[in-house]
């Protein structure tokens, strides 16, 4: 069974391991762009723990019977507005049944009843992120816009948008 469970009942590191694993293949074939990467997520490990009054309520851990598989995280501060779907992970040996998807449609859940009118999320146009982009459009969002992120094409960045009402 797919459950949430609120950060607060793990420790820290756990978020920066599970990032580490699911962009692992990035990391050894593009070590130059991915590896400074690892720093920004250990940094977000130690946000969440370092706040979870503020931070750590913005997050969830996803898992399947006992076992911790991925995780999701939002921004609701620009309520009602629009709310912002951060990390999107989900353990490589658990990807492509459907958790990712399960995943987002927890955050617009909790989006809806904080009264937000829109989600955004964005995502890399690289091949790595084709199934992130396709899961996102099965959720029923739409492209909004893709925008330069460095010098390589393939690092460009693709937003989505969904109304909740």
């Amino acid at each position: 069974m797919l459950t949430f469970r609120p950060v607060t009942r793990c420790k820290e590191g756990l978020l920066a391991s599970i990032l580490h694993q699911c962009y692992a293949m990035l990391l050894s074939d593009e070590p130059l762009y991915w590896q400074p990467e690892e720093e920004k997520w250990r940094q977000f490990d130690r946000d969440v723990f370092n706040n979870l009054e503020t931070i750590g309520r913005c997050l969830f851990i996803t898992c399947l019977d006992e076992t911790e598989i991925g995780f999701a995280s939002f921004d609701p501060r620009q309520r009602p507005d629009f709310g912002i779907i951060g990390h999107n992970c989900v353990l490589p040996r658990f990807q492509r049944i459907g958790f990712g998807k399960q995943q987002v449609m927890e955050v617009l859940e909790r989006f809806s009843k904080m009264g937000i009118k829109q989600a955004r999320v964005v995502t890399s146009y690289h091949p790595f992120f084709l199934p992130a982009r396709k899961m996102y459009l099965g959720c029923a969002f739409h492209e909004k816009r893709r925008y330069i992120a460095g010098p390589d094409r393939r690092y460009d960045l693709v937003e989505y948008e969904i109304s909740l009402r």
